[in-house]
This record gives C-alpha cells, structure tokens and sequence, in this order.
C-alpha cells in the first residue's frame, strides 16, 4: 500500500472520528465538564501520549528560526481552534456544530490565495460566496430553543470561528511539517497548547467532580483525548506529509454525513427545514470552491 493510499485513508480516518465527536463531546459538555475544562484534558492528554510515543521516533530539535511559526501554529491549532470549538458546541447543537466545519476548505482555499498566492478563478469565489451565505444563516436563524443549547446564534458563531483558525493552522503547519517527524513535532505542539490554554481553563478544570462523573461522562473524555485529539492530530500531520493543505481540507465534507446520522441516532439532534437548506448552501458551495478544472495533463493534488 503506498504512502498516499495511507494518507488519503489517514484522511478518512480522521474525519470519521471528527463527525461522531460532535455528538460525544456535546454530551458531556456543559452538564459534567466545562468545555474550557474540557480543552485542559484535550491538549494535556494528548501532549502526554505524544510525550509517551515520542523515543519511537528520531532524535530531533527544533531549529530556534522555526520557534515562532511552533508557537504560532499550536496557538492556532492546540488552542484557539479548540477553546472556540468547545464553546460553541456547549453553546449549540451537534448537527450545527457538523455543517459549520465544512466551511474549512472554504477558510483554506482564501488562505491560501492571501498568504500562498494562489489564484482563485470566478467559480470558486462564487463557491466561497455561496458556502459563507449557508454558514451565515445557520449562524442568524438556527434559533431553535434547547435546554442543552442556550445559545445558538452564538455557538454557532464560534464554531465558525474554529474554522478560521483551524483553516489557518493547516496552511501555516505546512512547511514544517516536511522538516521534522510528526512525533517531535506534535509533542511540542501540544506542550505549548497546555501553556496557552491553562489560563482559560484552569479553574473549570478543578471545577470537575471526578468521584461523582458517570461512566459514559469517563468514556466521553476518553474518546475525545485519544481519538479526537491524539489520533485525528496524528492521522492529519501523516496526511499532510501526503497531500495538500486544500485536499486535506476537502475530507471535512464526510464530517456531516457521519456527524447528522450518529447524532439522529442516538438521538441528540433533529433535523430541521433551517438546517437541510444551510447545509445544501454550504456544500454546494464547498463543492464549488474545491472543485479543480479539468486539466490537459495529471496533476498532483
């Protein structure tokens, strides 16, 4: 099995997790862990694993050129990504929380015309205007009320937010992510991740009530530092290795298939009239933005 093989599963991989924990994570958030608490456990847990797995590696160190675009890309992507992420899904629904990621390749590809200078022909700025105009409206009308969802609009605002700063993270992490090996590299990442996320969440990290957190609240944090967290970071840095920032973006599309149907199923979540239009604009305009023209020759993507 060759490398992109792997990677594009690595893809799948990731994805597919990414879309079952937006009905997970939401069901132990806020009612046993606070979702900036939560964060605490996320990046912690995994800098251990990474910690852990680390020797299996090789003996690498860091360039002290490459320390601020680290810092940079662990503040994107192990903090601010995820504080607004938790926030928003405390704040909002789990099938809102699935079509608003989908707008990543969205974020991705305007990112990388700005900071990579890649041209965006008229389909894809149509695509973007579409894709914006289905988040915006999840964003102003998914005003449903839910105890479990005190704020919609708002949640569903930061959510879109964790696209931006998730967008940004794939686009910048490139370039180190061919110098040095993905065990070195996340170990360091998630280290400081806990350093820049202990201030927002210390406190609702000693708020948790650990002797009186039911099973399911133990297999929900578990699931999110080991496969949210661990596995998904790992299987998308081997990903990158492979493809492109924008293919890999493009993979966010299964996360509301798998994310719709696990949270229908098990009953966290209701399809509304709101919600099918929202994600039709949202995906059309996905499709639209990462769709590439047919080409005289092959090309790598």
């Amino acid at each position: 099995m060759n490398k992109r093989l792997l990677a594009i599963l690595a893809a799948i991989g990731a994805t597919t997790i990414y879309g079952v924990n937006h009905t997970i994570a939401k069901g132990v958030m806020p009612h046993y862990v606070q979702p900036f608490g939560f964060i605490i456990l996320r990046v912690l847990g995994a800098a251990i694993l990474f910690w852990i797995i680390s020797p299996l590696g090789p003996k690498e160190r860091i360039d002290p050129k490459d320390y601020l675009r680290m810092f940079i890309c662990a503040l994107l992507g192990m903090a601010l990504n995820m504080l607004v992420f938790f926030k928003g899904l405390s704040l909002s629904t789990p099938i809102n929380s699935a079509v608003l990621i989908t707008t990543t390749p969205i974020i991705v590809l305007i990112l990388s015309a700005v900071i990579l200078k890649e041209k965006i022909s008229g389909r894809k700025i149509l695509g973007i205007g579409i894709g914006l105009l289905g988040a915006l409206g999840l964003i102003l009308f998914g005003t449903e009320i839910r105890q479990d969802a005190p704020n919609i609009p708002l949640g569903n605002f930061l959510i879109f937010m964790n696209s931006m700063f998730y967008g940004s993270y794939l686009v910048v992490v490139k370039v180190l992510i061919t110098k040095y090996h993905p065990f070195t590299f996340m170990k360091w990442l998630f280290s400081l991740g806990v350093l820049i996320c202990l201030p927002f969440g210390y406190d609702e990290f000693m708020q948790i009530s650990w002797s009186t957190l039911p099973m399911e609240a133990y297999w929900g944090i578990s699931f999110v530092i080991l496969g949210t967290t661990f596995c998904t970071y790992l299987f998308n840095i081997f990903a990158l290795t492979q493809l492109k920032a924008s293919t890999l973006s493009a993979f966010v599309y299964v996360q509301p298939l798998v994310g719709i149907g696990y949270a229908i199923i098990t009953g966290q979540d209701t399809l509304t009239m709101v919600k099918i239009i929202a994600a039709c604009f949202v995906l059309v305009g996905v499709y639209l933005a990462s769709k590439k023209p047919k080409k005289r020759s092959f090309q790598e993507s």
